[in-house]
């Protein structure tokens, strides 16, 4: 029996349709279903249904038992549902009640034709880059989920000034970006908060980091690909005592000579992809591109 945990930030409406059919399609096989405690209680305030959804199980916490993580919103839930996932292995896939939905792919009139691929095991696995992050001196806010799937990201705080970060790749010094910030993205995040400051898609099974300036005053500065096993050292510094740090969605203040090193994580995230489904067809999709009337 399939053991499947199920994952939502938050109750939204345009939501309700996807959750309803992904319960009552789960209610009717022969699994084992584990909802996030928090996510469940929003789902019976909200559902107006006869079924109990009281009946599934729940989950505060994961383990290697489980076999699937099916995430329910946007790419950010997938971001949050990492925390959960950590080093474990589960593969994820995500029911897209978001907007853009680059991880999120499967759409509301697919789940229960894609669910049954997945009971069945009739999927590939997209295996993705994950980065981590250490800090000296330490930071609390940062020990325990010390890693990210898109981005690692520092920007400034409290000030509209720029701050510099000074960059060194492999104890080699490039530059000192004169600017709001720098992202250091995985494949999986070009698509994301670099690709709107102008970084390159870069395809999910790539070796590659992308860092992207953002808003540089050093209008030369141009972002750059680099080798997915190069350890990156930041410093940051400006007119303000603090600058903000971001892995994803998690966000923590450092002080400003903070020494930042940035690697590849020690462990990966499994995304299901259905075999009909491909990242070159995600991103004609999702960027619209073909799509110029003059086609």
């Amino acid at each position: 029996m399939k053991k499947i945990a199920v994952y939502g930030q938050f109750y939204q409406k345009n939501a309700e349709v996807s959750i309803e059919i992904l319960l009552n399609f789960l209610l009717s096989k022969d699994v084992s279903v584990f909802i996030e405690k928090n996510f469940l209680e929003l789902i019976n305030q909200h559902l107006d249904s006869e079924k109990n959804y009281d009946s599934f199980k729940t989950f505060e916490s994961l383990d290697d038992s489980y076999d699937v993580l099916v995430s329910i919103g946007g790419d950010g839930t997938i971001l949050r549902a990492i925390t959960y996932v950590k080093d474990l292995n589960i593969p994820i896939v995500g029911i897209n009640a978001g907007r853009l939905g680059f991880l999120a792919t499967i759409q509301e009139n697919g789940i229960e034709d894609a669910m049954h691929h997945i009971l069945n095991n009739n999927f590939k696995i997209s295996k993705r880059t994950l980065l981590e992050i250490e800090t000296f001196p330490e930071n609390e806010d940062l020990k325990e989920l010390n890693f990210a799937l898109n981005e690692i990201a520092v920007s400034r705080k409290n000030t509209t000034s720029m701050i510099t970060v000074e960059t060194l790749l492999d104890n080699e010094y490039l530059t000192s970006y004169w600017s709001d910030g720098l992202i250091v993205s995985t494949p999986t995040g070009s698509t994301g908060y670099s690709l709107s400051c102008g970084g390159p898609v870069i395809t999910p099974g790539a070796n590659s980091l992308a860092l992207t300036p953002i808003a540089p005053h050093n209008l030369s500065a141009r972002p750059l690909v680099i080798p997915d096993s190069t350890e990156i050292k930041l410093k940051v510094s400006g007119r303000e005592d603090n600058f903000l740090v971001s892995l994803d969605s998690r966000i923590a203040t450092l002080s400003n000579e903070t020494l930042i090193i940035i690697k590849k994580a020690s462990f990966s995230i499994k995304m299901i992809e259905l075999h009909e489904e491909s990242f070159l067809d995600t991103l004609r999709k999702k960027l619209l591109w073909g799509e110029d009337k003059r086609n």
